[in-house]
């Protein structure tokens, strides 16, 4: 089926079921952080965000962040293989290494390989996903050129217990425990995560399967002391990669990634307040048929202060980080520290039916010296139900320890200059209904790509990213439905050529039934062709997945999922399999 036949198709029914519900719901409001840096209800963010909450994530049975984040439009995913291989995000249609991913604020992307190991991130962990579609360097600084994934683990509202045990195909096992209790005085939770399965074959020019072993824990406690709020978190992944080299021989690679923060929130007054974070990150890979390692640490100092007047907030703050990346491949590697310092500014103002957010910020990089970044935002309620809505965002990225020391590195590389400008129109009545159209462009100077006639990384492209994006959602009683289309262009502006693994076209729905204490969800992506490298294309593919909760008691449930329930043979990376037609199924208790 064509990607605008099965659009249209999507379209109607979404306007169907929504006009013969016997009544609606709204959504309440969700509170987010990610888009300003501050606390603020959903529907008054000037820029689109998507939340992915713990409602669609226990719906999901997703095994790690990629499997939550390929089912939304804008967003496309690069992946070698089966569970625990490389993966990439693509935002917007920038690079894979533009998108900034943070745990609780705290950024992970290291500082080796430019962009986040998402793969490892269990959602057994997630609260919720925050995704800010857009420049936002002026709030968070280097990479955030198509956008920021805001990843916040979870929280106890109340005392509770849950657990699971699950299994599936390719000889799947996991198990999960998490708890904590919450009062007015502090909380504290822990929630530990185990993966292992035996996978399978993950390229397509051979039948050896690779597995892959995750054990994951979140722990955070936190305690008030007065106007202040003391807290801890902390987020650790390691296990084992299975995968096969460059020859297809079978190797596999340790890996290990952690977040430590220390937060102190104080309440000056009922208007001003004061956060300050200092996170330590790591992210290590090692060989284990060899010597190889990757390894990247960061030490961050996060401070800003809020003030709130009549009808603005302001807010400012000081950022600093150290950062160290070393390798060694084949022999040969290396071992630098970066020093990066910062200060930024910002304002929201709101009076009446206008909204505005500017922000900027101010970077010292220890290699590339200051940058300014900036964002302007604007947002116009036209009625009760629309709103006009407009910004535009200059970012940049700053060249990694890889690009400039690694294999083909270029240490004369200047930094990715990105300027961007999006328009959009929102439809919310308050009656269930939601709709969402939005235009955007980027426009990327000196993009770091890889010379074939001279072996190594260079500034010798500027990338033209031209697109559009319609969703509707709309909430009944017992369902919710939603679907997205995204059109997109992201050429060479050089050349005309199409950068690599990013769709043009990409449809998706999601339906979600609840009956009696029961529910039941199937989820539908459709992605047009990609180009990939050596001038391979990628065919397009039509993608469902079904889902299904079965409530046995207060306590007990039977969560289920059948991937792939097409048995769609596709690629998303130039020859490695994606999985095909499997099942999974978990035992769930909760008490409350």
């Amino acid at each position: 089926m064509r990607i605008k036949q099965f659009a249209a198709a999507a379209f109607f029914l979404s306007f169907v079921i929504g006009t013969v519900s016997a009544a609606d719901s709204a959504t309440g409001d969700t509170l987010i952080v990610t888009a300003t840096r501050t606390e603020i209800p959903l529907h008054d963010a000037i820029v689109p965000v998507t939340v992915i909450t713990r409602e669609d994530i226990e719906m999901s049975l997703a095994t790690d962040l990629a499997e939550l984040l390929r089912f939304e439009a804008g967003i496309d995913i690069g992946r070698n293989g089966g569970p625990g291989q490389s993966t990439s995000i693509f935002l917007r249609g920038t690079e894979s290494n533009h998108t900034l991913v943070l745990i609780d604020g705290v950024r992970i992307n290291p500082g080796t390989l430019g962009g986040a190991a998402i793969q490892h991130i269990a959602p057994e962990i997630i609260e919720r996903v925050e995704i800010v579609k857009g420049a936002r360097s002026a709030l968070f600084g280097t990479d955030a050129i198509g956008g920021v994934i805001n990843i916040i683990t979870r929280r106890a509202n109340d005392a509770y217990l849950e657990s699971s045990l699950g299994a599936g195909s390719f000889d799947t096992r996991s198990g999960y425990v998490s708890g904590g209790n919450h009062s007015a005085n502090g909380e504290f939770g822990i929630t530990l995560n185990w993966q292992s399965t035996d996978g399978y074959a993950p390229r397509v020019d051979s039948d050896i399967e690779r597995g892959y072993d995750n054990l994951s824990a979140n722990l955070y406690a936190a305690r008030r002391i007065g106007k202040n709020d003391v807290s801890v978190r902390h987020w650790r992944t390691e296990g084992t990669v299975e995968y096969l080299d460059f020859f297809l021989n079978p190797v596999d690679q340790d890996f290990e990634n952690a977040t430590t923060a220390v937060e102190l929130d104080t309440k000056f007054s009922d208007k001003g307040s004061s956060k300050l974070v200092v996170s330590f990150m790591q992210d290590d890979i090692s060989q284990n048929q060899a010597d190889d390692f990757v390894e990247s640490d960061r030490i961050s100092f996060d401070w800003q202060y809020s003030h709130a007047f009549a009808t603005h907030t302001l807010t400012g703050g000081l950022f600093g980080i150290d950062e160290n990346a070393s390798t060694l491949s084949f022999g040969s590697g290396f071992d630098e520290d970066t020093t990066v310092r910062a200060v930024f500014l910002q304002d929201q103002w709101s009076r009446e039916r206008h909204r505005t957010f500017v922000a900027m910020r101010l970077t010292d990089h220890e290699t590339f010296g200051n940058h300014l970044t900036w964002n302007v935002e604007y947002a116009y309620e036209l009625s009760d139900a629309w709103t006009l809505n407009a910004g535009v965002g200059h970012a940049f990225r700053a060249p990694d320890a890889t690009d400039r020391f690694g294999f083909g590195g270029n240490t004369n590389l200047d930094p990715e200059l990105a300027d961007e400008a999006q328009f959009g129109l929102r439809y919310a009545p308050g009656t269930g209904h939601s709709l969402d159209i939005e235009f955007y462009s980027n426009d990327i100077e000196d993009l770091i790509e890889f010379d074939l006639q001279t072996f190594e990384l260079k500034n010798i492209t500027k990338a033209e990213i031209r697109g559009t994006q319609v969703g509707y959602e709309y909430r009944g009683d017992s369902f919710v439905i939603r679907t997205e289309l995204a059109r997109q262009s992201a050429d060479n502006a050089t050349t005309g050529e199409r950068l690599l693994r990013r769709a043009e076209e990409t449809m998706t729905i999601s339906y979600t039934q609840d009956i009696g204490a029961h529910r039941v969800g199937v989820a539908v992506i459709a992605n047009g062709d990609r180009e990939d490298f050596d001038g391979i294309k990628l065919p397009g593919y039509v993608l469902a997945n079904l889902s299904g909760q079965i409530r046995l008691s207060d306590n007990w449930a039977v969560h289920a999922r059948v991937e792939n329930l097409l048995d769609t043979e596709y690629e998303t990376a130039a020859n490695f399999r994606m999985q095909r037609r499997s099942g999974f199924v978990e035992l769930k208790y909760r008490w409350d």
